[in-house]
Order: C-alpha cells, then sequence, then structure tokens
C-alpha cells in the first residue's frame, strides 16, 4: 500500500488552519468528480480508470513483446510528459544495469547537438558479435511540431529510411486522433499509430500508450500498473481520507506562507518519479503567481552539497520525503579485523537498514530546523505501487490546485519561452 506520514508536518500548523483547507480539498474534490471546477475537458485521465481498456492494454503489450524479441535499442522520443512518465516507471522497475529487454534510450528532449551526434554515432556502431544494432523508435507528441521533439525524429527517422528495408516497422507514433504535422507524417509514410486521448494532458498521459509503450517495452508488467492506479481510483472514490488529507496539509503549508517543496528520496530508483512529480506539480500550479517551486533532491548524495541549505536556509521550503519500506536488494556489511575505517559498528546491518536510519535522521534535523516533512510510503517498489502513486499524485494535484482556484490542466506560461525563441530563430509569424 501506499501510506502518508503528516506527523511531521502538521506540528507547524495551527489546528484552524488545517481544518480550514480541509474542508477547501474537499469541495475541490468533488469538483473533480463532478466536472465543475476549471478545465474539465481534460479529466479523461481518470474516465480511463474508471473504464478500463483491455484491449489496449493486449494490444500495446503484444507489440512490445514483438519488439521486445528483436529490438537492441529502442528510443523513446519525447519531451515533458511524452517521456518523464516512462522514464520514472523504468528507473523505478527497471534493473540500474543491463536491461530486462531493448536498451531503452532517450531523444527529443533537448536540443544538444553533440548528445544528438553521439547518439546517431552510438546507433552505427556494430554490436560485440560485429553485426548492426536492430533500432526502433517511438516518436511521441500531440502536435508532431514540438521543437525538440521535430528535429530529434526528423534526423533519426531519415536513418531509419536509409538503414532498413521495411523502415515502418521500425518508427511508432504516438499523438492526437487526427490533425497536426505527426498525423500527416504517419498517413504518408504507413507507421503505426496509438492514440493520446484529446482529454488528456501530457503530465497526466502516463496512463495511455504515451507511457504504456515504453513501459511494456523495458519488461515491465503494465498490466499491473495499471490496475494498480485503478485500484487507487476504486478506493480513492469510497473514501478519500488519505488523499484529502495530502492536499490540505500541503495547501495549509502554502497558505503559511511556504514558497518550496523539495521532493527527496534516499532511494536511487525513486528520483524519476520525483521528476515525474516535478513536471506534474511545476505545471499544474505555477499560475498567475501562485504555488510551490517543486525541487528535486537525491539523499544521501545532495545532502553533501545542499543539505546545508535545507538545514539553516531560508525557512520558506517543505520537504517531501518518498520512502521505500520494504528493499529490492540490499548488501550486508561484514566485520573487518582491523576495523581501519571505524565501520564494524555496522556489522550484521544491511544497506537498507543504513540508509533508513539516514532518511529518519534528517528527516528528525530537517524538521527540528523548522522545516515540515510529509512522508509518502511505498509498502513495496513493484508495478501495482508505482500505478497506485501515478494516480495518487494525480487526484492530488487537481485537488489542491482547485483549491488555488486555477486550472491544473492547462500551461499557458510554457508558450512563452517557444515565442521568443521562434522569434530569435526567425519563424515565419514571430
Amino acid at each position: 500500500m501506499i501510506r502518508f506520514d503528516f506527523g511531521h508536518a502538521h506540528a507547524f500548523l495551527k489546528d484552524d488552519a488545517l481544518a480550514s483547507a480541509k474542508t477547501q480539498a474537499a469541495e475541490a474534490f468533488k469538483k473533480v468528480q463532478t466536472k465543475t471546477g476549471p478545465g474539465p475537458e481534460w479529466l479523461g485521465w481518470r474516465d480511463i480508470l474508471a473504464n478500463p481498456n483491455d484491449a489496449l492494454l493486449n494490444e500495446l503489450d503484444a507489440l512490445a513483446t514483438a519488439i521486445r524479441e528483436e529490438a537492441d535499442v529502442f528510443i523513446v522520443c519525447g519531451i515533458g510528459g511524452s517521456y518523464l512518465g516512462a522514464k520514472a516507471v523504468i528507473d523505478a522497475l527497471g534493473p540500474f544495469f543491463g536491461s530486462k529487454g531493448p536498451e531503452i534510450v532517450y531523444a527529443g528532449h533537448h536540443m544538444s547537438g553533440r548528445y544528438l551526434s553521439e547518439l546517431m554515432a552510438y546507433l552505427q556502431q556494430p554490436k560485440a558479435d560485429g553485426t548492426s544494432k536492430k533500432v526502433y523508435i517511438n516518436v511521441i507528441s500531440k502536435s508532431g511540431t514540438t521543437t525538440e521533439t521535430a528535429l530529434a525524429f526528423r534526423v533519426i527517422r531519415k536513418w531509419i529510411h536509409e538503414t532498413y528495408q521495411n523502415p515502418a516497422k521500425h518508427i511508432i507514433c504516438t499523438t492526437s486522433s487526427a490533425g497536426g504535422a505527426l498525423n500527416r507524417i504517419i498517413d504518408a509514410n504507413g507507421y503505426k499509430k496509438f492514440v493520446l486521448p484529446d482529454d488528456i494532458g501530457g503530465r497526466f498521459s502516463v496512463l495511455t500508450p504515451v507511457g504504456l509503450l515504453p513501459i511494456a517495452v523495458a519488461g515491465i508488467d503494465i498490466r499491473a500498473l495499471y490496475y494498480g492506479a485503478v485500484s487507487a481510483y476504486n478506493e480513492i472514490e469510497l473514501n478519500p481520507d488519505d488523499l484529502l488529507s495530502y492536499a490540505a496539509t500541503r495547501l495549509a503549508l502554502y497558505q503559511s506562507g511556504k514558497a518550496m517543496d523539495m521532493i527527496a528520496s534516499f532511494e536511487p530508483e525513486l528520483s524519476g518519479m520525483g521528476g515525474w512529480m516535478q513536471q506534474l506539480f511545476g505545471e499544474s500550479e505555477g499560475k498567475n503567481g501562485k504555488g510551490m517551486f517543486p525541487v528535486l533532491l537525491g539523499y544521501s548524495t545532495d545532502l553533501h552539497s545542499v543539505g546545508q541549505m535545507v538545514q539553516e536556509g531560508q525557512r520558506n521550503m517543505i520537504e517531501t520525503f518518498l520512502v521505500a519500506d520494504k528493499p529490492a536488494g540490499s548488501v550486508i556489511v561484514e566485520t573487518e579485523d582491523d576495523d581501519a575505517d571505524g565501520l564494524n559498528y555496522l556489522a550484521g546491518k544491511n544497506f537498507h537498514f543504513i540508509n533508513n536510519k539516514a532518511f529518519l535522521g534528517t528527516r528528525e534535523a530537517h524538521v527540528e530546523g523548522g522545516v515540515p516533512c510529509l512522508s509518502i510510503h511505498f509498502d513495496k517498489i513493484d508495478e501495482e505501487h508505482i500505478g497506485r502513486f501515478i494516480y495518487i499524485c494525480e487526484i492530488a494535484i487537481a485537488v489542491y490546485v482547485y483549491c488555488l482556484n486555477e486550472n491544473p490542466f492547462d500551461q499557458p506560461g510554457v508558450e512563452a519561452y517557444k515565442k521568443a525563441m521562434f522569434r530569435l530563430l526567425g519563424k515565419p509569424g514571430f
């Protein structure tokens, strides 16, 4: 299960402030349920869980199985919500080294010429046995004109067409149902297509083909992941108390003047989930001078870089810990005769035990230093729990942003940099 610990945050709040926030959160949740809040046309991420599409899951799984049997490299080409969700799940559930299937690489998530040129050189480099790599690409873009993704896809698509006799077999597109540049390219070349529903925005799309195909290609059970989210949806509809407490706690802390939410974990496999949360929260709440700035931290590494700031810097921050209660694997510390490093006092302990004490000590120190801390605990890191967590984050941010009287589902400010960039690049019309 997913468990919340608010005790180290509620100590910073007055009872009446928390009670008021809970009332606001309950009202906001009703708006989500009844589609009476801002942006109701973007609530499809709830509808797909209320009415699971098993045929689509089977189709995605079958294609992923075929790709895994043949591909050496699978490229996920997208930016923002088009790749962050898939990467988060793959990082959480895949191995740190090696792969359950083809190597997963990413493109179209920035405009670095060096990165793309080295990626192309790597794709063309023969395998150890001298044979050529078999490369597949999944390009993900609702419009097909997102600059970062479209540029990378143009380069990679040209190489695929020059390299393979049947290039259409190697290219899978995920885009809108109709219209847009990518659909024109699909129609001209006969590429396989999956649809991102029109009522689901990019940062809420991980449980659509946007995220599910790359996740399945990585060898992860998308049915268990999806139905973990379905279970969370059904349970929260019947009893939203924990969800509302989370949204209300965050809201009350924001209303008390907190301006940053540091998303931290002592488990490297959860760093990708933190990165996905960073986009989900940042794009949803950062509007009209409102919202907390989401900051991603990886502990204990970042305790040696920004730990001083967290401990004694401005008291305008909260901290959200992602905690794995049961390890997927660990190592036992052994005794050494000379104890030169002074670590024999840890002999017989495993690294998860030590890591957990580091978390508890860090939280204790940060609370004493004036930082409210929330903890979200995973009973274990598997498909079901990650699926549950995805939906919990999605519904929590929707409720929280409704409490700010904003639309959680648009991102008008994202267009500002694009307009300036296009003008500087000389794009017609800018």
